[in-house]
């Protein structure tokens, strides 16, 4: 029999740190403190919140029996919405890269009711939907949601966050390639410039990369979150001192955010899985996509004018689709989020 451990308290009134938040952790037992963790714009540990779930909904159209696909299944927020939408008649095919988070989301959903009959989950990168479709069919919809889960964010040890010191990985599967340390300091100065600008506009791309480097070359490289910041701290120290906490903040997101695409060569897999979507759908398909980022944008926006010219789509999203102001309240990490869609010709 297992011994009886007591969970480790928190000093003061409210717990801190991600491994304390052992109820914003826990929503089917503790809703009401997830609930209040909403209501004040924020998200609970090891949580996701949805973003534009209505929207998309609306827009893919769902009637039961039909198959779909879930490219990006994360948190399984949407999958959910979209599993309600079959009503027990059709079936849903989930992908998810994260050998960590599946297991997890596998459980909630199969906890909720989810069987094998309606629900198959596959762990591979949505770059791969052609293997899938050609073992399962094509599919009546699709929906893939580009943005990191908050769970990977928030997660210390996943070293996604440059708000708390952890291991500087960033990769949305941990078991395969590089970590975002091995390839900082795999790479030259001006690869690690050219990434800053081309993955994240970041205007400060030279100065902190010249930091970077300088410490390389000093024999302490970058290892860690904590490590990266401070280099960007220092590489900012030209900033008015009015003006640096501010961009200290917005040059850690944008430097994180570039290394993260590269160490998991977001465009390159966003791009291959564009090309290959036409294949996979059934005529009249539905498609939905939300991105986080200007280059995410600009890839599914060029890619839909292109697939509609070529008279593969009938009807693309002119303009993109923000999310309404009461979510953005509600959930912050809402605000940058662009959703396009695209219906393909019978």
């Amino acid at each position: 029999m297992t011994p009886h451990v007591r969970r480790k308290r928190y000093s003061g009134t409210h717990p801190k740190r991600f491994d304390e938040k052992y109820k914003e952790a826990n929503p089917e037992k503790y809703a009401d403190t997830v609930e209040k963790v909403i209501r004040k714009g924020g998200t609970p540990a090891g949580m996701h919140l949805s973003i534009m779930v209505n929207e998309i909904m609306d827009v893919l159209k769902i009637v039961p029996g039909e198959i779909g696909l879930d490219a990006t299944l994360g948190y399984g927020g949407h999958t959910r919405a979209m599993l309600d939408r079959l009503d027990g008649k059709g079936h849903l095919y989930s992908l998810d890269v994260d050998p960590i988070e599946i297991l997890k989301t596998e459980e909630r959903l199969r906890k909720a009711g989810y069987g094998d009959d309606i629900l198959t989950i596959i762990k591979t990168n949505f770059a791969n939907i052609d293997d899938v479709a050609s073992t399962v069919g094509r599919f009546d919809f699709c929906l893939a949601d580009l943005g990191v889960s908050s769970m990977q964010i928030d997660n210390p040890a996943r070293g996604f966050s440059y708000k708390t010191d952890a291991p500087l990985d960033l990769r949305l599967d941990p078991e395969h390639g590089e970590s975002a340390a091995q390839r900082l300091n795999s790479i030259s100065e001006d690869e690690f410039i050219g990434m800053l600008i081309d993955n994240s506009d970041e205007p400060y791309a030279e100065e902190i990369a010249r930091v970077v480097f300088e410490k390389k070359r000093k024999g302490t490289p970058i290892h860690t979150t904590g490590e990266l910041r401070q280099a960007i701290i220092e590489a900012l120290r030209c900033v008015p001192d009015t003006e640096r906490r501010e961009a200290v903040k917005k040059s850690c997101a944008r430097v994180f955010q570039a290394l993260r695409i590269d160490v998991n060569s977001e465009l390159e897999v966003l791009y291959t899985f564009l090309e290959k979507l036409p294949s996979v759908l059934n005529p009249g398909a539905r498609v939905a996509i939300l991105t986080f980022h200007s280059g995410e944008d600009r890839l599914v926006k060029k890619m839909f004018k292109q697939l509609k010219k070529e008279g593969v789509f009938c009807e693309i999203s002119e303009e993109v689709i923000r999310p309404g102001k009461e979510e953005c309240i509600r959930n912050p990490r809402a605000k940058s989020t662009k959703l396009r869609y695209a219906i393909k010709a019978q």
